[in-house]
């Protein structure tokens, strides 16, 4: 199984593939960080995330893909953001097909380090270890992607399989 994670933000998205199954190995296939510029009209942005997400997806190929759920923070611009580019990676893979999955940062948090509540060098640590890295992904955009992705695989991995199967052969209809 394949999963795109993404962790959304209009200035900087997050993104990670990884393949695995639950109970077997993972393996790093693609991470970078997405960046606009807060000089760029709004529509701009968004418009540049979602061509590199659409890039991904062609040449990636993942499975499913996992999306980061935007919470409540105390700043509604940062909220805002995060929630428009999540809406775009949603729009990207429903454009495709792709099953889409959404987990909450310690849903994330409890699936990658077994602690809903770890902090984001805990969150890298573990990433790095799971996926048997050199180093720890940077930015945490980058790791919090590729941890979105893991989550994916091993807490959505037989629904993701069957809403996959089920989408390709409606499409071959």
């Amino acid at each position: 199984m394949r999963v795109l994670g993404v962790d959304p933000g209009l200035t900087r998205c997050g993104v990670g593939v990884v393949e695995g199954a639950p109970g077997r190995p993972l393996r790093l296939v693609a991470v970078d960080v997405i960046r606009t510029s807060s000089q760029l009209e709004l529509g701009e942005r968004l418009l540049a995330i979602e061509s590199v997400l659409e890039k991904w997806i062609v040449e990636h190929a993942p499975d499913s893909v996992a999306v980061e759920r935007v919470f409540s923070q105390h700043n509604v611009r940062t909220v805002m953001g995060t929630a428009q580019a999540s809406g775009i990676a949603a729009l990207v893979a429903a454009r495709r097909g792709l099953p889409v999955a959404t987990h909450t940062p310690s849903e994330v948090k409890a699936a990658v380090s077994g602690n809903g509540r770890a902090d984001k060098e805990q969150v890298a640590f573990m990433v790095m270890r799971l996926l048997r890295l050199a180093g720890k992904p940077t930015p945490a955009d980058a790791s919090d992607a590729l941890a979105l992705a893991i989550c994916q695989v091993w807490r959505g991995g037989a629904a993701s399989r069957l809403a996959a199967a089920a989408a390709k052969n409606g499409a071959r209809r």
